[in-house]
């Protein structure tokens, strides 16, 4: 599916917030029942950290202006592999009325080059289990469902 050709990226802003939580909150599969308000502390405090993290990378995709997408990268050095840093690639949504025109593929596709360019031997992500469409694109651009992730919250 051919990309609009205006398709650009740039690092997401505080002004971005309420694009980027509406997005995040719109397109969860685990209800949380409540309606965020973009702006509150700890979401402005997130965004404060993640800007202020060299390693993070919160990127807003648009086309004419127009905001269609996000994702966040995080670069992470590890001792496996001889040191080898990896890519961890998070949050990647794409606003409804843009989905399946190619947008995610050029989001994956920019977030790879982007690992590479910074000397990544790895991209990573995780997708929740009841993402079964998501699943069947992370396969087809090229990821392998290589581990079982698990997570604590606390």
């Amino acid at each position: 599916m051919p990309i609009q050709p205006d398709l650009t990226f740039r690092p997401a802003t505080l002004d971005d917030l309420p694009f980027i939580v509406g997005l995040i909150h719109e397109d969860s599969v685990v209800d949380s029942g409540e309606d965020p308000d973009p702006l509150a502390p700890p979401y402005r405090d997130a965004f404060a950290a993640i800007d202020a993290d060299p390693n993070q990378m919160l990127m807003i995709a648009e086309i004419a202006g127009t905001p269609v997408g996000t994702f966040q990268l995080t670069f992470t050095p590890g001792i496996a592999r001889q040191g080898q840093w990896r890519c961890t690639i998070e949050a990647v949504h794409v606003a409804p009325g843009h989905r399946s025109k190619g947008i995610g593929a050029a989001m994956m596709d920019w977030a790879v080059e982007t690992a590479k360019a910074r000397g990544c031997g790895m991209a990573q992500l995780t997708s929740n289990k009841l993402r079964k469409d998501a699943h069947r694109f992370y396969n087809r651009i090229g990821f392998s469902q290589s581990h079982e992730g698990f997570k604590r919250y606390l």
